[in-house]
């Protein structure tokens, strides 16, 4: 018989009582009181058997009075007072089995006398440790554990204001028995909540793509504590703070809970916003009680004090007395007057690094700033593999290649990445699939529906319509430059590598209209699979003085910010003039020229956006296959500035012709491919005669030809060739030889 696990009664919490049946306490020979293990997933818990009131067979109710500790979940673990419910608390139903408790994970033990046990005291505070008198904590701990039946290394929870728990130690010979008041009770130590709470968190998987950050960090907990003397020695003040900067979703957060974790500190992690009161001085105050908590958490050993959203709490001061700069000058105070002995790290972390009161970060308050940027090929290739490590992930997929189409996400577009295909397999299982594993076609599906956290809202378009490199025909020489100045450096930077070379920072296509200029973009964006930005000139004009400027630089931030992205200014000849076609110096064309050349040069870099790129470099592979390669479409090549044509800006002039004689056969049985043609069609011959149709002439031919079909009969069943000359007969090229001659003379 299977036994249904119940929630605890209210009245048993703390009781160490375990409700069954009679019938099963007496197929187990049990009496009132009698010692019970009971087994679960994750852990056991020991308790005396009593009989339900109802004296109902097949349900189990226990309470959590003494179990092993990975029964506790953290969520959970040891409320502190008014924090919560009692930690007596139960074992919950979600935590059994789905089938339920089998009778034969309830075994009855042992449970003698003893004559001593040693136990770990796990305090809510240090405070009362310091201002007890000696010896109350020792009998304080006897009267607690004064007929509770306790286990070797297991957790017996406290119903007590200062005391939370104990750890079993060692019970000497036995390995269960009973509390009683002559046995002995010996404390081996004692620690705070905090620093138990860290100490027994279960190894997490490794963060992917934090490594440099995590040492970063990791150092400035662990110095002081490994080096004090030497320090003092040298005369060297400790480390007083870090600021950890980078784009939201990139794992800040959780990069200091980790380390916290890891060196076996304790954390007192706050949020801008909770510190902000609403009466004059309310803020102060709470700000100084986060740091006197702080450093009472630091008496018992090295603590964190992590200030998130740091921006919100401290922004840039103005020359009002807003609140916002008293709370400013109030942080200042704090960190200022940080002592040697003080032994706690403030932390800060934020997305916003020019919105932070500069007096902030300064040697002595924040001593060192690391910064986390967007996660290369390399880095999410680690995140993912972390990610799908607990996932039933099919063997076909590749996560290399799944990094590589995931440019310019972060960690938490990763994660969510991971948890849409994961969605999208549950429902095909659901659909009666059959499959339970997360495949290729998840992922790929995925990708479709999450796109990058950085390019929401961001100024253009990104999303592109789907276009491949068969679509396009002819042009194969333009094809091959093409690949050769986006494609080859996204797949094969190795092969840059090898040769000292480094990728163009920017291509020109000119040419006639209509020639697949843009769809050529279109077609290299979907091979590289890269980010993609277009912009055009309502996205960037405004009537506003400067208000354009600040629009084109934001846009190259943007596309830095997901690199590589290919930044996309299709008709730049409307943007972007020649200043010597009798502009004035002052005219928005002119301007934004000036930002143009500053951005493709590296001038307009900020300081965050330098270092950060000094950083990658360290992987000159990884270089060649990152940053923003600026792709402008034009057709009036005239109207261009001489210096934005020059190496070093747009590399690679690609002329893109109109289509000659074979690529027009190409463009019309690719346009035909999904229309019913009549036999006697001769795409040969109707190539012949359109000398000077561009690929959007021959597209509309097409297009004609089947609406007079229609027009000549409503059930018409194909198109004729009769039909493609009658088009002919009333359509006329869009280029003239005059036009396509001038193209003939390249732009520079």
């Amino acid at each position: 018989m299977s036994l249904r696990l119940l929630s605890v009664e209210p009245s048993d919490r703390g009781t160490q009582r375990c409700r069954l049946g009679p019938g099963l306490m007496s197929a187990l020979g049990l009496r009132l009181g009698s010692p019970l293990l009971v087994s679960v997933p994750g852990g056991r818990c020991l308790c005396a058997a009593w009989p339900r009131a109802d004296r109902a067979e097949g349900f189990l109710q226990v309470d959590l009075k003494c179990c092993s500790p990975g029964l506790l979940p953290p969520a959970r673990l040891l409320l502190g007072p008014g924090q919560g419910p009692d930690p007596g608390q139960g074992l919950d139903p979600g935590q059994g089995p789905d089938q339920g408790l089998d009778p034969g994970q309830l075994r009855p033990v042992r449970c003698p006398r003893l004559k001593a046990v040693r136990v770990l005291v796990v305090m809510h505070s240090a405070a009362f440790r310091s201002r007890a008198p000696p010896g109350l904590l020792h009998e304080l701990l006897k009267e607690l554990l004064r007929g509770v039946l306790v286990h070797e290394h297991h957790v017996v929870q406290l119903l007590h204001a200062q005391v939370t728990c104990v750890v079993v130690e060692s019970l000497g010979p036995e390995a269960a028995g009973l509390v009683g008041s002559r046995t002995s009770v010996e404390v081996v130590g004692v620690q705070t909540l905090q620093r138990y709470r860290s100490q027994r968190r279960p190894p997490e998987a490794p963060m992917g793509g934090l490594e440099e950050a995590g040492a970063s960090l990791r150092e400035m907990l662990r110095l002081p504590r490994l080096y004090p003397r030497t320090l003092g020695a040298l005369g060297l003040a400790c480390p007083r703070g870090v600021l950890l900067v980078g784009p939201p979703g990139v794992g800040k957060t959780l990069l200091v809970r980790r380390l916290v974790g890891e060196v076996g500190a304790s954390l007192v992690a706050v949020r801008g916003p909770e510190v902000v009161g609403s009466r004059p001085g309310e803020s102060e105050e709470r700000l100084r009680g986060v740091f006197r908590r702080a450093r009472s958490a630091a008496e018992d050993g090295p603590c964190v004090l992590f200030l998130d959203e740091l921006d919100s709490l401290c922004p840039r001061r103005t020359g009002s007395a807003a609140p916002e700069s008293r709370l400013v000058a109030q942080l200042l105070a704090l960190m200022d007057g940080l002592r040697q002995a003080d032994r706690f790290l403030v932390v800060g972390a934020t997305n916003r690094p020019d919105a932070v009161d500069a007096a902030l970060r300064r040697p002595g308050r924040f001593d060192r700033e690391v910064i986390i940027g967007a996660p290369t090929a390399q880095q999410r290739s680690a995140i993912l593999s972390a990610l799908c490590a607990p996932m039933p992930v099919c063997p076909a997929v590749d996560v290399a290649e799944l990094a590589r189409r995931t440019a310019g996400y972060v960690g938490a577009d990763l994660g969510a990445l991971c948890r849409e295909a994961a969605m999208l397999a549950i429902r095909g299982r659901a659909q009666g699939s059959g499959r339970r594993a997360v495949g290729v076609e998840h992922f790929l599906g995925a990708l479709r529906a999450v796109r990058p956290s950085c390019l929401r809202g961001s100024l253009g378009r990104t999303e592109l319509s789907p276009a491949s490199w068969e679509q396009i025909g002819g042009l194969d020489e333009v094809k091959l430059r093409l690949r050769q100045s986006l494609e080859w450096p996204l797949l094969h930077p190795e092969a840059f590598v090898r040769l000292g070379l480094r990728r163009p920072r920017g291509v020109l296509l000119y040419g006639p209209p209509g020639c697949a200029k843009t769809t050529l973009v279109k077609a290299a964006a979907g091979s590289a699979h890269c980010a993609f930005l277009s912009v055009g000139g309502a996205d960037l004009y405004s009537p506003y003085v400067g208000d354009s400027e600040k629009a084109l630089a934001q846009l190259f931030r943007q596309a830095r910010a997901c690199a590589p992205c290919i930044l996309f200014l299709d008709e730049i000849d409307s943007l972007i003039g020649s200043r010597s076609g009798g502009q004035t110096p002052s005219s928005v064309q002119t301007r934004l020229l000036s930002v143009l050349l500053n951005e493709m040069d590296g001038v307009g870099l900020k300081t965050l956006e330098r270092r950060a790129e000094e950083e990658e470099q360290t992987d000159r592979q990884d270089v060649c296959s990152r940053g923003v390669m600026l792709v402008a479409a034009t057709n009036r090549p005239d109207c261009l500035d001489h210096a934005l044509l020059r190496p070093g800006r747009l590399d690679h002039i690609i002329y893109v012709p109109p289509p000659d004689r074979q690529a027009r056969v190409c463009i019309l049985k690719l346009t035909t491919r999904s229309m019913p043609v009549a036999a006697d069609v001769r795409l040969e011959q109707l190539a012949a005669q359109t000398e000077l149709y561009s690929g959007a002439d021959l597209e509309k031919l097409c297009k004609e030809a089947a609406l007079l079909a229609l027009q000549e009969d409503m059930e018409a069943s194909s198109i004729k060739h009769a039909d493609f000359l009658r088009a002919l007969g009333f359509m006329s090229p869009s280029l003239t030889a005059q036009q396509v001659a001038a193209y003939h003379t390249p732009p520079m």
